[in-house]
């Protein structure tokens, strides 16, 4: 089935405008555009409920009228009745009002101009249910009781009545009409307009012109939306400038105009910035597909209020909605902070309202029997951000004549503190002062870097005014908040005019720092008091964020008289205060001046994690890790170095008598554990003597070479005393000489010690016995400082006058 460019209009119109919500108010009672604003705690007669925003957002009285004349084709007017359906289901306030009229003609007995399908219904749970049923009467066209040509002086007449019956709403509430139509002025043939074609039309115009005119005087917005090719855009521009010019904020595009779509390229396009300028809420498209499927749509981190819209078709399409966190979420009540409510399960548009939506992508699951698959279904999401004000004066009570700066930065509902720019692109903010003896004016915030505001982006909008000289008491200020999408609640600043000469001034200075939760913020009062006597002051914590449990001390504080005081002061968190950015502020009031607000400073305060253990000691724990690692590797190396420097493998050992190798023997790998070879000399009967390794017990009463760490051989004779030993040089062994080749030896300074030395002199004439070590034999004793028969093999000293003194622990 394919639609009707006119059909497809009425559709996406429907849908756009029906997702519209608080507009601008009338002239009469009107609060005008949004105000934002915030009571400082501490003013005389400030109330605390008045700075808590309202609930929900702003209501809306609107009224859907829908062409029902005989240029539109029955497909056509389906698409009208689920477009009306879409106005009705997607309405984010449950405050507001709404009322849906046919029209057409009237040019015989029994017809009327106008079909009031659904009167006057409160869009909560029950009359939300209500419009999606009596919605559908839209497309049941009964030509007896409609005609075919397009009335609109009595469309608009019958529309102004149902907003402005009953007198005004209390808080004023903004009153509009969405006219949907795919022609022009039509009444030709409509008996109550004159007695020819002629003059019914020219009747006609200047009727329209007066129903403006009445609409205008009610504070009733006209938003023409026509599509296809038979549109009379200078009547549809009459009608949008006709009507009450008020709007929903300062945004510029925001007061009513009228559109014409051509063609479904422009659709999009043109019906989303009329959304936009005419309810102050922003759109987001979601995706299409048909049943089963899984269809999303993103809601910002910034709404706090919105409405998700399936553009079903069939009744007989289910749908589940699940939340960013993939949890299945309620069609009634509360879950997880945040409230549901679902409407119209049984029409052709169904709708999903979110207080406190949990900000991301949503998923939108759809189901349908077989024989219900064939349309594609759309989903798409409105949304609000309710914004609170916190608003700070420096001064806080100024004097006549002096130049005051104003502070403000944004909350949500929760609490949040608003921190991102994009978040708030394309706010606009002014403030606006009152009070007795002056006459109201107004003055713009910036958030652009320039003086007096302090860094461009940082969300803190800024500005300054003097309060005229005239100012006698007491003062009013409000702040102006607008921007698509964004509203803001409604609270003045309370202020008074200070004294000429003031008796106290007072500055607060709190550090911006990150802490823990049980931490401490520290900061600084200096106060100057200029009165005779002594003035007790109190710190006071205002607009904290909900749960933050904070303490000041000290408190009170005294100020003396005629003097200047800096009192440092510390705010101390809960410990299970939430982790953050802590929104609110601190100030310092005179208790014996009626609490006045002598200063006032934000807590630009970060809240975070504690650390862990292996968050403080990481950092000593990996470089004692790494010392300790570097030191067993260079100890590994060490010892393995020194154990190969003690190690005899290869080292040779000779036997000589007289100058004649007798034996030989090399150490083999494995010999000399611990860097010592143990020997001794056989010498078989009969044989020549013959050196023999040792080890085991034996080892311990044999003859032993060793190697120290410096590599020094040395040599310790069975029983006797250990003397060094250089390679390829005699060293005596008992009777015999013992030559080491292929070792290196270290002495100590003092030249060539007397052991290592060649024998000089006649050789001593061999004895005979048995030394203790159990050898036969003696030393040779050739050196003049030896003993005659006292060599090392005999057990004695060795020496006995020698220079030098050499270790003998071995």
């Amino acid at each position: 089935m394919q639609w009707t460019n006119k059909g497809s209009a009425l559709l996406l119109a429907g849908v756009l405008l029906g997702l519209s919500g608080p507009l601008g108010t009338p002239a009469a009672g009107a609060a005008g555009p949004s105000r934002t604003a915030l009571t400082a705690a501490g003013s005389p007669g400030a109330s605390r409920t008045a700075a808590d925003p309202a609930e929900g957002p702003d209501p809306l009285d609107f009224a859907v009228v829908v062409d029902q004349s005989k240029s539109l084709a029955d497909k056509d007017l389906a698409r009208e009745t689920e477009a009306a359906a879409l106005l009705s289901q997607g309405e984010i306030s449950e405050r507001s009002r709404a009322t849906i009229i046919g029209f057409g003609s009237s040019e015989k007995s029994g017809q009327s101009p106008v079909s009031e399908v659904c009167p006057l219904i409160v869009a909560d749970a029950a009359g939300r249910e209500r419009l999606s049923k009596c919605v559908q009467q839209l497309g049941v066209r009964d030509e007896a009781r409609i005609g075919p040509g397009t009335d609109f002086p009595a469309a608009v007449r019958q529309a102004v009545t149902r907003l402005t019956e009953g007198g005004a709403r209390t808080p004023a509430v903004p009153k509009v009409v969405f006219l949907l139509t795919d022609g022009k002025l039509d009444v030709a043939d409509s008996p109550e307009y004159g007695t020819d074609r002629d003059t019914r039309q020219a009747n006609g115009a200047r009727r329209l012109t007066e129903e403006l005119a009445r609409a205008r005087v009610a504070g009733v917005q006209i938003w023409p939306l026509g599509f296809g090719s038979e549109i009379d855009r200078s009547a549809l521009t009459a009608m949008a400038e006709g009507g009450y010019r008020g709007a929903c904020s300062d945004v510029p595009g925001s007061v009513p105009r009228m559109r014409v779509v051509g063609s479904s390229a422009e659709i999009d396009k043109a019906l989303q910035e009329t959304f936009a300028a005419a309810r102050c809420a922003r759109i987001a498209q979601g995706t299409v597909g048909k049943p089963p499927a899984d269809l999303t749509v993103t809601i910002p981190p910034i709404a706090t209020d919105g409405s998700l819209t399936v553009a079903k078709h069939d009744p007989k399409v289910r749908v589940t909605y699940y939340d960013p966190a993939g949890r299945k979420v309620p069609v009634r009540g509360e879950f997880d902070g945040s409230t549901f409510e679902v409407s119209g399960q049984d029409g052709p548009v169904e709708a999903l309202r979110v207080k406190d939506p949990l900000p991301g992508r949503w998923r939108v699951h759809i189901e349908a029997p077989e024989g219900h698959r064939d349309r594609e279904v759309a989903v798409r999401a409105i949304w609000q951000g309710r914004l609170r004000s916190d608003v700070t004066l420096d001064p806080a009570s100024p004097r006549a004549g002096e130049k005051v700066a104003v502070q403000v930065r944004m909350q949500t509902r929760r609490g949040v503190v608003i921190t991102d720019p994009e978040q708030l692109a394309g706010l606009t903010a002014s403030a606006e002062v009152s009070g007795a003896g002056f006459a109201p004016f107004s003055f713009k915030l910036a958030d652009d870097g320039r003086a007096p505001d302090a860094k461009a982006g940082d969300v803190r909008f800024t500005g300054t005014f003097t309060l005229p000289a005239a100012a006698t008491g007491d003062l009013e200020l409000v702040t102006r908040m607008a921007a698509p999408g964004i509203t803001s609640d409604k609270r003045p600043v309370h202020a008074r005019r200070g004294p000429d000469v003031p008796v106290l001034t007072a500055g607060l200075a709190v550090d911006r720092v990150t802490v823990h939760p049980g931490g401490t913020v520290h900061g600084t009062l200096d106060v100057t008091n200029n009165d005779s006597t002594p003035h007790t002051l109190r710190f006071a914590l205002q607009d904290q964020t909900p749960g933050a449990e904070l303490t000041v001390a000290p408190t009170p504080v005294t100020a003396p008289a005629g003097h200047s005081t800096r009192v440092p002061f510390t705010l101390t968190l809960a410990a299970g205060t939430a982790l953050g950015e802590l929104g609110g502020k601190i100030a310092v009031v005179d208790t014996g001046d009626g609490d006045t607000v002598l200063d006032t400073a934000f807590l630009d305060v970060l809240v975070v994690a504690p650390p862990t253990w292996w968050d403080r000691w990481w950092k000593a724990v990996t470089g004692g890790a790494a010392a300790v690692l570097v030191l067993g590797v260079v100890i590994g190396i060490r010892l393995l170095a020194r154990r190969r420097r003690r190690d005899l493998t290869g080292i040779t050992l000779e036997l000589h008598e007289d100058g004649r190798s007798l034996h030989a023997l090399t150490v083999r790998k494995g010999q000399s554990a611990g860097g010592t070879f143990s020997f001794t000399v056989d010498e078989p009967y009969g044989g020549a003597p013959m050196l023999r390794s040792v080890r085991g017990s034996a080892a311990s009463t044999a003859h032993a070479l060793r190697r120290t760490g410096s590599g020094e051989l040395l040599l310790r004779p069975r029983g006797g005393g250990q003397v060094p030993v250089r390679p390829g040089e005699p060293v005596g062994l008992g009777e015999h000489e013992l030559v080491v080749r292929g070792g290196r030896t270290t002495t100590r300074r003092g030249g060539d010690l007397p052991w290592s030395r060649r024998p000089r002199g006649p050789r001593t004439p061999r004895r005979t016995g048995s030394g203790p070590g159990g050898d036969t034999g003696t030393g040779t004793g050739r050196d003049p400082g030896t003993a005659t028969g006292a060599g090392p093999g005999s057990g004695a000293a060795g020496s006995a006058g020698g220079p030098d003194t050499y270790d003998v622990n071995f």
